[in-house]
């Protein structure tokens, strides 16, 4: 198998096993009959009386689906929001198993059209807020969440929101509320999560403002806006510790990348998890990874102690400080390089969600960016013959969204090497001018009908970005 071939069924491994279906099947079921529980990751919660659903996100409305399957008659009534178009979109895939049934107790409201909010977002909000505010204490309310990871603007919507920033938990009080949680966010706080609609929020009307005065917003609020953000907060009705709750993640990043790395094992690697946090701007990012390809070949070539080999080592650590990934335990993860040679090809695995600074007019998407920088930053590496010898490593590098959508693209990302670069130059294109014009898709456009993007369709769930470096040698040293 080719090394493409390789890291796309890695790629389909890891989303796999983050489907909602999947997921929701792992972590939970209904037991009983006189005495019914729900059952989640080993916690009962008792259902004594009646149980509702409701639900939030990109993903949710598969994880609606089998969560209905699951419940059966025990499930009185349901309420989900999901981005306008969703339905639609999943039936021309063909993912029936992602749509609910016909009569299905759960009633879908599509809206906020371009991440927006609008009358239709707020239908589902009010919605969502009278069946909450209508329950008892020996009601049970089943929240399931897939949020958006835009930190910044998540802090501002819940503090302008009756149900994010906890809003949801204290409407339920004193029913019993158990969410689970698909986390597309970095780190998985549950408090930025689709806003935390039932997590205590850590962030202040303060922190709100600050947010606001950094983008120079404050004097272009709406009146409703001022409004809120001048009133003194209302007392919750719901204990300040939200011990009727029960927040519990069902799917993240750390979950797709370790079952992409039992794939890669299965496959012959000698796989290596980086971090599940990956997070800063293409560019630096990039560097980061070219840098570890760099290491990773020198050690192929015999090469892997010495002056240069610590000069990269020096330069990964100085990096790595400067980008402060969270958790990421470099000078770890690059004693665990020491000693890998040639005989078995290996795969380093990475996840989060990187950012870029948009700087032309050309089409393309985070994922598809930073895989053209990868690859033209190691054609570099190789033409100064700073790499191990020409020849002596295969290398493909791989980033894509684990929701199938990068940028306002039909791929989810793209693979690329540095004989891919050296193609494009030989045919004339500037890789560098297409970069500069964020065109990265339009790069990948020009070879063999655009079998170099990764095309995978919507997939119906979202846990960030997954990137695969996939390195073996071709000779031995």
């Amino acid at each position: 198998m080719s090394l493409r071939e390789h890291a796309l069924s890695l790629f389909r491994s890891a989303v796999g096993t983050v489907q909602p279906a999947l997921m929701l099947k792992r972590a939970m079921k209904l037991q009983g009959d006189e005495c019914p529980q729900l059952l989640v990751k080993g916690r009962a919660f008792p259902v004594k009386r009646h149980l509702y659903l409701v639900g939030f996100g990109k993903a949710v409305l598969g994880m609606a689906a089998a969560a209905e399957e699951i419940l059966g008659d025990h499930l009185i009534r349901g309420i989900i929001t999901v981005p306008l178009g969703i339905q639609e979109s999943l039936q021309r895939a063909g993912m029936q198993e992602m749509l609910l049934k016909p009569h299905s107790k759960i009633q879908v409201i599509e809206g906020a059209k371009n991440n927006l909010p609008d009358p239709e977002a707020l239908k589902g909000a009010v919605a969502i807020q009278r069946l909450a505010e209508g329950l008892t204490v020996d009601d049970l309310l089943l929240v399931l969440i897939s949020g958006a990871a835009i930190q910044e603007v998540n802090i501002v919507r819940k503090t302008l929101s009756l149900l994010k920033g906890g809003g949801l938990a204290r409407l339920a009080y004193p029913a019993q509320v158990v969410s689970l949680i698909l986390s597309d966010v970095i780190g998985d706080p549950l408090d930025i999560i689709a806003s935390g609609p039932t997590a205590a929020s850590s962030h202040s009307v303060q922190d709100c403002l600050q947010i606001l005065a950094k983008y120079s917003l404050l004097h272009n609020l709406p009146k409703s806006v001022e409004t809120v953000l001048s009133s003194s907060p209302t007392k919750p009705t719901a204990p300040e510790d939200y011990s009727h709750v029960c927040n519990i993640i069902i799917g993240s990043n750390t979950l797709a990348l370790d079952e992409a790395r039992h794939q890669a094992e299965s496959l012959g690697y000698t796989s290596l998890i980086l971090s599940a946090a990956i997070c800063g701007e293409v560019s630096h990012i990039a560097t980061l990874y070219c840098q570890l390809i760099r290491l990773v070949c020198l050690g192929f070539a015999g090469l892997g102690e010495g002056p240069l080999s610590d000069e990269v080592r020096g330069n990964l650590l100085q990096l790595a400080a400067e980008l402060e990934i969270p958790g990421l335990n470099l000078a770890e993860f690059l004693q665990a390089l020491r000693g890998l040679g040639p005989e078995r090809p290996i795969c380093i695995l990475a996840g989060g969600e990187t950012t870029v600074q948009l700087q032309g007019t050309g089409k393309g998407g985070r994922n598809q960016e930073l895989a053209l920088r990868v690859g033209l930053g190691l054609h570099r590496a190789q033409a100064m013959e700073v790499s191990s010898p020409p020849g002596r490593c295969e290398i493909l590098f791989l980033s894509g969204g684990t929701d199938g959508q990068d940028g306002p693209t039909e791929a989810a990302g793209a693979f690329c090497s540095p004989q891919l670069v050296d193609e494009a130059l030989q045919e004339g294109l500037d890789v560098e001018a297409f970069l500069s014009n964020n065109d990265s898709y339009t790069f990948f456009s020009q070879f063999q009908g655009g079998h170099h993007l990764l095309v995978t369709g919507l997939t119906g769930t979202n846990v960030m970005d997954i990137q695969a470096i996939l390195i073996r040698a071709t000779e031995r040293p």
